[in-house]
């Protein structure tokens, strides 16, 4: 049976709108979508060959598939590459009656084009991102944000922080949870049978034995170390500058970056350079969320130019571990 997959919009005026168009219009036979949005999208979907029904919020979901108007926006609060006052709340409007989907079981799995943390922040102050929004909402679960690509794969151990604060968070307590979170995740959700795991250093050469910095001996080493006490084949610290390409390459299954641009640079580079299509996928949640590398893209919005790979991959991926836990899950 096709999975059910929620799609929230994100920024009406950003590239979200039009890379689900296209990408939906390919995986017909994939999945089922259920997308949270605009009332506008029914033209971008025609326009892309999407035929979806469309609903408003309330109303039984078709079986196959449609758009759920949650906001009727006018042309001015919509426009391609001009965000508005307006499409503020209509973002997070989307994004937590998709997530309202997949938490009751009328979708199995969710979705999320780009939004704009700084216009979500102009409704809700302090939105950092959607991996932070759906962990507060996921019952205390500590989640993961991994960027998945076909050669390579980071986690992060910490996401969306200045680098000062990051400083603060970061703990041997909070990289060995992300390597316990990783390690499962790939074998559960991404079908690595034993997962192998690199920890990237934080220092140039990974402190080069404390004369750049203390923090790879202070934290990383055991957090390592700990992580291998409960059977993760996790090694580490390797330096920054070629644990990312040792691992393209196959030495290894992931690698666990410790800060959000040390992780995403690569990955992107890949996506951009190889066409890797890396997808952003939450691990550690109860439900199963994925999302493109990439943001609103105000400057690609309208112009055709946005590329829908990433999102395709973002879906094709949910509808993959869908069924991944559906298979694993005990029969009743």
């Amino acid at each position: 049976m096709p999975v059910r997959v929620a799609v929230s919009l994100g920024d009406p005026s950003g590239v979200g709108p039009e890379v689900a168009a296209r990408a939906l219009a390919g995986l017909r036979r994939r999945l089922v979508p259920v997308v949270f949005g605009d009332a506008s999208f029914a033209a971008a979907a025609r326009a892309a060959g999407l035929e979806l029904e469309a609903v408003d919020p309330g109303d039984p979901l078709p079986r196959g598939g449609a758009l759920v108007r949650v906001s009727r926006l006018a042309p001015a609060d919509r426009r391609p590459g001009r965000p508005s006052a307006r499409g503020a709340p209509a973002q997070l409007a989307y994004l937590a009656a998709a997530f309202e989907a997949v938490r009751t079981g009328a979708a199995d799995a969710l979705c999320t084009a780009p939004l704009s943390k700084a216009q979500v922040q102009l409704r809700l102050p302090g939105f950092v991102g959607h991996t932070e929004w759906l962990e507060a909402r996921a019952g205390g679960a500590r989640s993961v944000m991994m960027l998945a690509g076909r050669r390579l794969r980071v986690a992060l151990a910490t996401n969306h922080l200045s680098m000062r604060r990051m400083l603060r968070v970061l703990t041997a307590d909070r990289i060995a949870a992300t390597v316990a979170v990783a390690a499962a995740g790939l074998a559960g959700d991404l079908g690595v049978e034993r997962p192998r795991i690199a920890v990237a250093g934080l220092n140039p050469h990974a402190g080069e034995g404390g004369a750049f910095g203390d923090e790879e001996a202070r934290l990383v080493v055991p957090a390592v170390a700990r992580a291998r006490r409960a059977g993760v084949d996790a090694r580490g610290p390797f330096p920054p500058d070629s644990v990312f390409f040792r691992a393209a390459l196959g030495e290894f299954d992931a690698v666990v970056a410790l800060y959000h641009d040390q992780g995403l640079i690569p990955v992107k580079l890949l996506d951009a350079l190889l066409g890797d299509a890396a997808v952003n996928v939450t691990l550690g949640l109860p439900f199963v969320r994925t999302s493109p590398d990439h943001g609103v893209a105000y400057d690609l919005a309208g112009t055709g130019r946005a590329s829908d790979r990433s999102m395709r991959a973002a879906l094709v991926l949910a509808g993959d571990i869908a069924r991944r836990r559906a298979r694993a899950a005990p029969r009743r």
